[in-house]
C-alpha cells in the first residue's frame, strides 16, 4: 500500500512540474539551413570518428568552419536546435530531411566510385591488349625468322 502512495505522489509532482519552452529566438536559423548544417555537422562527426588525429594535427576546427560557411554562430545555433527539439514533428521532420541527404550523398559517391573503378578496369584491360598485342607481335617476328634460317649440314 505504501507503494502504491509513493507512486502516486511522484506522478503526482511530475505531473505538476512547470516544463517551459524556450520562446522562439530572433535571429533562428531557417530550418531548410538547419537541416544543411546539421548534416555537414554530422558528416564532420563522422570524419572525426574515422581520423580524428590527422584533424587535430592539422589544427581543422569542423564546427568553426561549418558556423562560418552558414553565417551563424554557436550560441545561435545552440538556441535554434533548443526551439526545433521543443516540437517533435518538427524535429523528426528536419531529421528525416537530414537522412534523405545523406542517403543521396551516399548513393552519389557510390556512383562515382563505381565510374572510377569502370575507367580503372577499362585502362587496365586497354594496357593488356597492348602489352598482348606486343608479345604476339614477337611470337609472330620470331617464327618468321626461323624460317629464314638455312639448315644445317652435316661435314664428312
Amino acid at each position: 500500500m505504501k507503494f502504491l502512495c509513493y507512486i502516486s505522489m511522484g506522478l503526482l509532482l511530475l505531473g505538476c512540474q512547470d516544463v517551459k519552452k524556450p520562446e522562439k529566438p530572433e535571429n533562428l536559423i531557417p530550418e531548410d539551413t538547419m537541416v544543411q548544417l546539421l548534416a555537414d555537422i554530422y558528416m564532420g562527426n563522422a570524419a572525426r570518428s574515422i581520423d580524428n588525429k590527422t584533424i587535430r594535427k592539422k589544427g581543422v576546427k569542423i564546427d568553426s568552419f561549418l558556423f562560418a560557411k552558414y553565417k551563424v554562430d554557436s550560441l545561435q545555433f545552440a538556441k535554434s536546435n533548443a526551439y526545433y527539439a521543443t516540437d517533435l514533428n518538427t524535429y523528426t521532420r528536419i531529421f528525416q530531411k537530414i537522412e534523405q541527404q545523406l542517403e543521396t550523398l551516399k548513393e552519389q559517391e557510390n556512383e562515382r566510385k563505381l565510374e572510377l573503378n569502370a575507367e580503372r578496369k577499362k585502362a587496365r584491360d586497354s594496357a593488356n591488349a597492348t602489352v598482348q598485342e606486343e608479345v604476339e607481335k614477337e611470337i609472330d617476328t620470331s617464327e618468321t625468322e626461323g624460317v629464314l634460317i638455312e639448315p644445317a649440314t652435316s661435314q664428312q
